[in-house]
């Protein structure tokens, strides 16, 4: 340390020197590493569109093997619809990774990179044209002077969807030059959500709506936006998919961390399909709602999603790390690591749901679904029966105290629901000891019994729900959609889904899109 003192420099004039060398190599350094995550994100561009480009020529050939040689048969058709849905997904990462590359090579002087498209082919001539002409400048920008003399104009084109009428918007960029110093003026181009791009945010909202909301894969729309005479191959729209990603992604980290700061948060999953070589893996989609309209709150509610290829214990915590509220959701097992008491930076309060516990009852004691199966009906569980109408009394009393505020909330369930949930374990623990231990009552007992805890803490929390519907119906959409597109493409399709879903969702739940439009105009 003495012989480090001693080289520094006594005087001042060598000690400036000293600090803007160490200055200049910092700054080298930082430019040098802009470089390299910008070299970096353009490799990672052509990557993605050379994969994308391998996966079109081999569907093109597929197609005219198929109409040279091939049968027309419903398997070879399977086959190319498969091939279409990897092309969307591998399309949409091309356009994703090229605005990434795009962003990075902004702050550093690497050149962009920039996918080699086909010609776009002009907008039909049918579709109206509507001219919004940019107010031209009443004085020079450089020198002041109002003598300006128009020199010509610059159009813009943007294709538009105005529900179900298509329209090209023509934005007008009049040219002047100032006859005191030459220079020329002229308005900016109007902007695109995506680079280089030629659709409108309504266009571009209405092809993601109709993918990730409404479950109709790009070639589907692709082939009706044909019939209503707009050429849209499922290149471009893939395209549009990929950039509106990386373009929405501030606005996703906005929804991430307003969800992971609730007090409490419900959370499930539901199976996918992922696509992998020669079969589809059992993937999952996880999410997590933030909901507190029951209570009275009045912070917005969210959803978010993520998705994984399968269902392994690491993926809720790695979801959840730095969260440390209250976790509603059922009795999966991967969800019990976060409420050990070591865990960093602090357990999870566990908050069982009573609608998966009454289901199981309910499916013994379903009298309709029984009468339906005629001679095959299986007897009615009393045990079951009563079960059942234990447990609604509980939802009764939710029902009642619903939108009131946590204490309020907590105040009436100790009056009313503790003595019936007292009741309810002492029945429980009694009727268990009657059946053996293959009876079919017997295991929706012990699945209750087991997790005793977990079912209780709502009557030490207000803030606790007694389900955890909020997070099955968040899921709903999932398990209808399955049926019309299959499968995803790839991991990074399913994370696109999961990631859309969480923008869609968020709005649903705000009265934002289609539906809460359509509530509106009919008040």
């Amino acid at each position: 340390m003495n012989d480090a003192a001693q080289q520094l420099p006594k005087d001042l004039a060598s000690a400036l020197a000293v600090l803007a060398q160490e200055r200049a190599r910092r700054v080298a350094a930082e430019a040098e590493a802009t470089i390299a995550k910008a070299e970096a994100a353009s490799a990672k561009a052509l990557v993605s569109h050379s994969e994308a480009l391998i996966a079109r020529l081999k569907l093109e050939i597929e197609k005219v093997r198929r109409e040279l040689y091939g049968s027309r048969s419903e398997r070879k058709a399977r086959l190319l619809e498969q091939m279409e849905l990897q092309l969307e997904e591998l399309e949409a990462d091309a356009g994703e990774d090229e605005l990434a590359a795009e962003i990075a090579a902004s702050a550093s002087i690497v050149r962009a990179f920039e996918r080699k498209r086909p010609s776009r082919k002009p907008f039909p001539e049918h579709l109206p044209r509507e001219r919004v002409v940019i107010a031209a400048p009443v004085s020079c920008p450089c020198c002041g002077s109002a003598k300006l003399s128009k020199l010509g104009e610059d159009v813009t084109e943007t294709l538009e969807v105005i529900p179900r009428q298509w329209k090209v918007i023509q934005t007008v960029r009049e040219k002047f030059s100032c006859r005191e110093c030459e220079k020329i003026t002229q308005a900016p181009a109007p902007f695109h959500v995506t680079p280089r791009g030629f659709a409108g945010p309504n266009l571009l909202a209405m092809i993601l709506f109709e993918k990730f909301a409404q479950h109709q894969p790009l070639n589907r729309q692709s082939e009706r936006y044909c019939h209503e005479g707009i050429d849209l191959s499922l290149s471009t729209l893939a395209d549009q998919v990929g950039a509106c990603a990386a373009a929405l992604r501030p606005i996703h980290s906005l929804i991430e961390a307003h969800v992971l700061a609730a007090e409490r948060l419900h959370g499930d999953d539901t199976t996918v399909p992922i696509l992998a070589k020669g079969k589809t893996d059992t993937g999952s989609i996880w999410t997590y709602v933030r909901d507190d309209r029951p209570f009275g709150g009045q912070s917005p509610p969210a959803a978010l999603y993520y998705a994984s290829r399968d269902r392994r214990q690491e993926h809720p915590e790695r979801h959840l790390k730095t969260y440390t509220g209250i976790l509603q959701a059922d009795a999966y097992g991967g969800y019990n690591p976060l409420f050990k008491a070591d865990r960093d930076p602090a357990p999870l309060c566990q908050a069982l749901c009573w609608a998966h516990s009454r289901r199981k009852f309910f499916v013994l004691a379903d009298i309709a679904t029984n009468a339906k199966r005629g001679g095959k009906a299986a007897p009615i569980s009393p045990i079951a029966l009563d079960a059942v109408k234990r447990i609604d009394r509980l939802f009764d009393i939710e029902r009642e105290i619903n939108g009131l505020a946590a204490d309020q909330r907590l105040e009436r369930r100790h009056q009313d629901s503790q003595p019936i949930v007292e009741e309810l374990h002492g029945w429980l623990q009694t009727e268990r000891a009657k059946l053996s231990r293959s009876s079919p009552v017997a295991e929706a007992i012990d699945y209750m019994l087991k997790r005793w805890v977990g079912f209780t803490s709502f009557l030490d929390d207000g803030r606790i729900c007694l389900t955890n519907n909020a997070a099955e119906r968040a899921l709903r959409g999932f398990a209808l959609g399955r049926k019309s597109w299959l499968f995803a493409g790839s991991d990074r399709g399913a994370d696109r889904a999961a990631f859309m879903a969480t923008l869609i969702m968020s709005a649903k739940l705000n009265d934002i899109g289609p539906a809460g439009l359509a509530r509106r105009r009919s008040r």
